[in-house]
């Protein structure tokens, strides 16, 4: 089927549009397919005037699903917000699904960038819609080519499966080049309905520092240390009721923690091995719990449940005390915990990639499920909940729920550009200064590796609110 060129004249929110040409730039090194593969993508919210901009498919990554699908290239558009219509070029796919991939050619082998982007231009003008031309008074329009960089350099694919819920996932372990020159290794599982987002990640120890032969090496699973970026962040916030903490520890009595959305499990192992916590963890797809056993190395135990089901929906049944209102096997879960939970620790994306990264799901927000989650925690306890705001006004519907439901609010931002962690209180906390005293508080320091996020923790207020923007 031929494209029409008139087709690409206007932009239309949300068309996505791929095909395949004859490769005429095989003598480039970046190319080495006998087809290229185009992808034409317009943004959901365009408005104002029309901006364009390309981007290279990184070689050997042609069939990660960040840049083989609609999902993929709809996260890589939404992260520039200002973008009319994204074109993406790269070799056509070997496959139709991820395939594990190897470092590129020395620099020194590759060809020159700007050559690139002069043999691409006639095609990318060619995909300029009217509008474009118009801004630059007839004359031809200005695209920039954007980079994509995230210090993976080596991929070995471990299992691709289908959940019942979350669909098509990936699990993989890479090797990382981190921008001080260090080299990391790292197990990962990734969903297809949100490709760019990483729903876990570990740090893996392989026997060999050597790139090439990941995936043949023995690796050792290191679930001490937190690798996610709001992590140890959402951990640091248990400092809030530290004091509580510790004199229920002191007293014999192990905290319980409620852990709605479970992935691989690294919050929940972490949790229960290095704070010895007692964990319930409810994740919404049996095949995501499959894989956190085989994978991630979560265990089921006396002090650690997990259970499968919708963790909104579990909530509001538990808050509201229905009876039998889950499974059998769960209600027996909840028998062993035995109790209300000192932590509930919410770590919940939304699954409509239309709105891009974001956290948590808009339902969570209700104010009926606030009051419902804090029916669940001890007197003392506190609901720590990961944040990506896709705009600035949810984060204000968040926060202003929060406040109305709970008794106080504290947050901490990230400091990723898309994280903030919000922590809410049952009831009014003086928080300890020192850790003097404090077996809990000096604990919790020792295993996320110093108080930079306990120190930055700081009682919300709407007019120092960290998130900026529209």
């Amino acid at each position: 089927m031929s494209l029409d060129p008139a087709t690409f004249e206007t932009i239309v929110p949300s068309r996505h549009i791929t095909f395949t040409l004859p490769n005429p730039l095989l003598h480039l090194n970046h190319f080495n397919a006998s087809l290229l593969r185009v992808a034409v993508l317009d943004s959901p919210t365009a408005a104002g005037p029309a901006m364009i901009a390309a981007m290279l498919v990184p070689l050997y990554r042609e069939s990660d699903w960040t840049f083989s699908t609609e999902p993929g290239h709809l996260q890589l558009l939404l992260s520039f917000p200002h973008l009319s219509r994204l074109v993406l070029i790269g070799n056509s796919p070997d496959s139709p699904l991820p395939t594990s991939y190897k470092p590129p050619l020395p620099a020194n082998a590759v060809s020159e960038t700007s050559v690139i982007e002069e043999s691409l231009m006639p095609l990318l003008i060619a995909l300029s819609p009217k509008e474009a031309f118009h801004r630059t008074g007839g004359g031809l329009p200005q695209i920039p080519f954007l980079s994509y960089e995230d210090e993976v350099i080596r991929s070995v694919v471990l299992e691709i499966c289908v959940g019942d819920r979350v669909g098509e996932m990936l699990v993989e372990d890479v090797g990382l080049e981190m921008t001080n020159g260090d080299r990391e290794f790292r197990r990962r599982l990734r969903f297809k309905r949100m490709p760019n987002l990483i729903q876990t990640q570990i740090r893996i120890h392989p026997d060999s520092l050597d790139f090439q032969e990941l995936g043949t090496v023995e690796l050792r699973l290191d679930n001490g240390i937190l690798v996610h970026p709001y992590l140890t962040p959402m951990v640091a916030g248990l400092s809030v009721i530290a004091s509580y903490l510790d004199n229920q520890i002191q007293s014999g009595f192990r905290p319980k923690a409620l852990c709605l959305g479970v992935g691989g499990g690294a919050l929940l192992s972490f949790l229960n091995a290095q704070l010895g916590f007692e964990v319930l963890g409810i994740e919404e797809d049996e095949a995501v719990l499959r894989i956190a056993r085989k994978y991630f190395g979560l265990k089921d135990s006396e002090s650690m449940h997990l259970c499968v089901g919708d963790g909104i929906q579990m909530i509001e049944k538990l808050g509201l005390g229905v009876p039998n209102g889950i499974d059998a096997r769960t209600d027996d879960i909840l028998d062993n915990v035995n109790g209300k939970f000192d932590a509930i620790m919410v770590d919940l994306d939304s699954s409509d990639a239309q709105m891009g990264t974001s956290a948590p799901p808009p339902e969570f927000v209700q104010k009926s499920i606030l009051f419902a989650a804090k029916t669940l925690l001890s007197e003392h306890g506190v609901l720590i909940i990961n944040v990506i705001p896709s705009c600035k006004r949810f984060y204000e519907t968040l926060t202003d729920a929060f406040q109305d439901v709970f008794e106080e609010l504290y947050e901490i931002d990230v400091a990723d550009k898309e994280n903030f962690v919000v922590i809410a209180t049952v009831s009014q906390i003086q928080r300890v200064s020192g850790d003097a005293g404090n077996i809990f508080l000096s604990k919790l320091k020792s295993v996320i590796s110093g108080s930079s996020y306990i120190d930055s923790i700081r009682v919300f207020s709407s007019a120092t609110a960290a998130i900026d923007g529209g």
